[in-house]
């Protein structure tokens, strides 16, 4: 029996898909094979040795110590494009509300309670909040992964000529995204030329304050420009002076800061793109989906610190393996096993690799302390 602790809420929808059979649910175990979680922080969470995998029931992994989990054979998965659709809509709803300064007039509105003859005085006061529309500008969408493509192609279907960025697109996305979207291959591109801009890639220290003073002194005076990532993706103290200059129309974002906040022009939502309960119930799904292929069969899909990697299973005597990415390791493993393989497999990702071997025969405990011996080995578990 698996035991999966809880860190967050999970759906419903998605724990129903384990098998009571195999697996128990909780938030109070101390020992457990797998972990689900949301936004929980679990870095100074000391791990039990049985601890296995831990799935993200999101695409951000700030909240998991990615290292230590390599370092300690624990396999951590996202669910990338399952909240890919929630969080499209929202910023289709930031591309209005950074033109036609909805959030402002409705909270004008609002303050006019107790005005008399409040119609018309609303009426004549609009003129204040108007805005452009979208239709025929350029909008520039950086990053073109699950989320950047659905809203590239969304912003296409609204009449906007798009302009996408994104250095590492795979063929997933090449082959998703609207022939009319426009891919440039140098970000300035997109600060030179497009009226919107949005973005949509991972926090790293690559792209950690890619919205800063410098790039945006390349942009269109004016220029709108949404966030719905990674609040560290730009550069707060950079926006706020852009905002007062009016270098930058508008901004929207969904992280707070006192910086930000103290701008009219200005829109802080909470963190809202994944929270919709649809996303909910998918990244539920898949998450749940990761950590029982990977318990069951060794599958290692969407991991974030180790190589994905699929061999076949029939069932059978199955041994999975994490370890160092060095020369003559698999030729260590297949001495140790002494029996026949019938099936192998094997992925490298920078430092780490995994293999998967199907035997003939059980393998014995002497077989398995065997390949826990092998210099560089990490972890070994026989399904």
């Amino acid at each position: 029996m698996y035991q999966v602790k809880l860190y967050n809420k999970i759906s419903k929808v998605g724990l129903n898909d384990l098998d009571p059979a195999k697996y128990t649910c909780s938030e109070d175990f101390e020992d457990y094979d797998a972990v689900l979680v949301r936004s929980a922080k679990l870095h100074d969470v000391q791990f039990p040795k049985n601890l296995k995998c831990i799935a993200r029931a999101g695409a951000g992994v700030n909240n998991i110590p990615l290292d230590r989990c390599a370092q300690e054979g624990i396999v951590v998965f996202n669910t990338p494009g399952a909240n890919s659709n929630a969080v499209k809509e929202l910023v289709v709803c930031a591309l209005m509300l950074a033109s036609r300064k909805i959030v402002q007039g409705a909270n004008w509105v609002k303050s006019l309670k107790g005005t008399p003859d409040i119609g018309p005085a609303a009426e004549k006061g609009k003129s204040t909040y108007a805005g452009p529309e979208i239709a025929g500008k350029k909008l520039g969408v950086i990053g073109l992964g699950a989320i950047g493509v659905k809203v590239a192609n969304a912003a296409v279907g609204l009449d906007m000529e798009v302009w996408g960025y994104d250095p590492y697109l795979s063929v997933d996305g090449a082959l998703a995204l609207s022939r009319s979207v426009k891919h440039v291959t140098e970000l300035d591109q997109i600060f030179a030329n497009c009226d919107y801009i949005t973005i949509h890639v991972p926090l790293n220290a690559e792209t950690k304050n890619t919205i800063c003073e410098e790039s945006i002194a390349k942009m269109k005076d004016g220029v709108r420009i949404i966030n719905l990532a990674r609040g560290e993706l730009v550069d707060t103290q950079a926006m706020a002076k852009a905002l007062e200059s009016g270098k930058v129309a508008a901004y929207v974002s969904d992280f707070a800061s006192d910086e930000i906040l103290a701008q009219e022009n200005a829109i802080t939502l909470p963190h809202l793109g994944a929270s919709t309960p649809e996303s909910e119930d998918n990244c539920a799904k898949m998450a749940v989906k990761e950590i029982s292929d990977y318990l069951e069969t060794g599958t290692i899909r969407n991991s974030v610190n180790f190589p994905n990697l699929k061999v076949p299973y029939e069932g059978g005597y199955r041994v999975c393996m994490i370890h160092k990415n060095i020369p003559n390791m698999i030729a260590s493993i297949t001495a140790a096993v002494k029996c026949n393989i019938e099936n192998m497999g094997n992925r490298s990702k920078g430092d780490y690799a995994y293999t998967i071997v199907d035997l003939a025969e059980q393998p014995t405990e002497a077989n398995l302390d065997a390949l826990r011996a092998i210099d560089g080995m990490i972890s070994v578990r026989a399904l």
